[in-house]
């Protein structure tokens, strides 16, 4: 952390009176880098801290989904996860849908212009995203606003206006634009007001801090730029990484078919949950439980002294199940998952050990003697026919960490593998 600010008495560098930071302040700081990639500028967000902690002043803190698609998965919890925990510390949460800047289309990390949504599809999208992001958030301390709000009454003066605050120069360092630029590809000028728009939701709304994925960077320091321009104290941001999928290399993505949708049922998204390697339950404990960082340690000790590292993961599964269904609803996949597992496999099976952990999952079946090639193994796993711990594996690049599964192909071919 950079230098605490000692007294409410005495005045920052910048003039504007410093706070005492308390160990309240210490522990929303540590809530706040749990997990993130970047937080700019720690030393301006220990003040704004230290100031709402002083004066009672709740913290405006900023998260903008543009509604490209009607459902959620868990890969996109992951800042919603961080907007709850900076809720439960009392700040002021604006949960904000781009139902204006849908009709741009983000460029962040494409190569091509992206086709912008209708006003229909925007609208039917818009309809679901709230109320599945409620599943994460606190609907009661949630403040939902639209960002037509104030960007359709700007018009064609406000926006040249806008432009004005911003040069080509310093647009041209975004790094897909760049990239696009010297590669001959066609960049769009309505681009350029993607994160002119996204910046002027922070000068509308007066945000503190502003939350986004990595991949959205530049964007959020544009809005850092216009609230100096507009006269306010500028937002800090905080990016947070993007999700690896159930195959533990990509991130997740429906594309992909690597993902957990929020909607999907709750056996389901157990089952999911417990396919994931034991070095990705990891990465997700500190991205989207809810347990502390100490009680994760802890667990992670038990597992490296002996304990199964399957506990931990039901452990996982039922939390995040529990979450977007209910406690009850949990405890019921979990036994769905138990009794499938005793009913689906017979008393004794084959067993193998190989060696060369972490393997992939075509050369396990063809190791074990489950496929008679990869070619073949990859075949039925597309056609849903291999499961592992009774989980269907739809990931052909899903590979397996030091262990024992058990590990199905079709109906009746089974084998309890080892791999060291």
């Amino acid at each position: 952390m950079n230098q605490p600010l000692a007294s409410h008495n005495e005045s920052s560098a910048s003039g504007r009176a410093a706070y005492p930071v308390t160990d309240r302040v210490q522990e929303a700081l540590a809530v706040s880098l749990r997990g993130c990639e970047e937080l700019i500028p720690q030393d301006e967000w220990v003040r704004k801290l230290a100031r709402s902690e002083a004066t009672g002043q709740a913290l405006r803190i900023k998260l903008g989904l543009d509604p490209t698609a009607p459902d959620i998965h868990i890969g996109h919890t992951v800042v919603l996860n961080k907007m709850r925990q900076l809720q439960d510390l009392g700040h002021q949460v604006i949960f904000l849908i781009g139902d204006f800047t849908t009709m741009i289309g983000d460029p962040s990390g494409r190569n091509s212009t992206r086709p912008p949504l209708t006003r229909e599809q925007i609208e039917s999208n818009a309809q679901t995203y709230y109320k599945q992001a409620s599943l994460v958030l606190d609907p009661a301390r949630t403040e939902i606003r639209y960002n037509s709000e104030w960007s359709d009454p700007l018009g064609a003066r406000g926006m040249i206006q806008l432009a004005a605050k911003y040069t080509v120069a310093r647009m041209m360092e975004r790094d897909d634009f760049n990239k696009r630029f010297k590669g001959g590809q066609s960049i769009s000028v309505h681009e350029f007001l993607y994160p002119l728009m996204q910046g002027y939701d922070s000068v509308a709304l007066k945000s503190d801090l502003e939350l986004g994925g990595t991949d959205q960077k530049f964007n959020l320091l544009v809005g850092r730029h216009l609230q100096q321009e507009y006269g306010q104290e500028p937002q800090c941001i905080l990016t947070m990484p993007l999700l690896e999928g159930l195959d533990g290399v990509d991130k997740m993505s429906k594309s992909k078919n690597n993902y957990i949708g929020i909607t999907e049922d709750a056996n389901t998204m157990f089952a999911k949950v417990l396919s994931i390697s034991d070095d990705l339950m990891w990465r997700w404990f500190t991205l989207l439980s809810f347990r502390s960082m100490s009680e994760i340690d802890a667990l992670r000790r038990e597992i490296e002294g002996g304990r199964n590292p399957k506990d931990a993961k039901v452990l996982l599964a039922k939390e995040i199940t529990a979450r977007f269904h209910s406690a009850a609803a949990a405890d019921a996949a979990e036994q769905d998952f138990i009794n499938r597992s005793r009913g689906g496999v017979p008393d004794e099976i084959p067993e193998v050990s190989l060696d060369g952990a972490p393997m992939g999952i075509g050369a396990l079946l063809k190791s074990a003697g489950l496929a008679p090639s990869t070619s073949e193994a990859h075949r039925l796993i597309e056609g849903g026919g291999v499961r592992v711990d009774s989980a269907v594996v739809s990931d052909k690049g899903l590979k397996l960490s030091a262990g024992t599964y058990v590990v199905q192909v079709g109906k009746r071919k089974f084998s309890r593998v080892t791999l060291r």
